[in-house]
């Protein structure tokens, strides 16, 4: 597993920057609802599709929990640091690239995406997956693999 976070990292090091004013207008606060009181710019099905066609400059940070990822769905290529864990691997997650922080909604992304803004990282904003599902965007479903049988030795 770590052999695989290093790999990632490394790629993700030495490929160019997409800034997220490319593609997003940093100025436009996310609405503020109960769940979701971030300053982040929530990002919207034609806002996200634009990020992702430039992948060279960009990591998706899914903070969902795993079984989450595995019932709903998620974008085709992230990074997946769950809420607790963000603070422990801010020296991996590269200045360089525009990040985009999903959770199913949006609700946990914006805490993280405004503590990462806190340590001056480059986030385009958040998104919700289920959200952007709703507005077409199609979703990348993960089928765990079957249980091996045990057999008796």
């Amino acid at each position: 597993m770590r052999l695989i976070f290093a790999a990632a990292t490394a790629l993700l090091l030495f490929t160019p920057t997409l800034h997220a004013e490319d593609v997003v207008k940093a100025s436009t606060p996310v609405q503020s609802t109960e769940s979701n009181k971030s300053s982040a710019h929530k990002l919207n099905k034609a806002e996200l599709d634009a990020l992702l066609a430039k992948p060279e400059g960009l990591l998706v940070i899914d903070v969902r929990r795993p079984d989450e990822i595995t019932k709903y769905g998620g974008l085709p290529v992230y990074l997946s640091i769950q809420v607790a864990n963000v603070e422990k691997y801010l020296p991996f997650i590269p200045h360089e690239r525009a990040l985009v922080i999903v959770s199913n909604h949006a609700g946990r992304a914006g805490p993280v995406a405004d503590l990462l803004k806190a340590h001056n990282f480059n986030v385009a904003g958040i998104a919700g997956v289920l959200n952007y599902e709703e507005e077409g965007g199609a979703l990348t479903k993960i089928v765990p693999p079957e249980p091996k049988a045990v057999t008796a030795r």
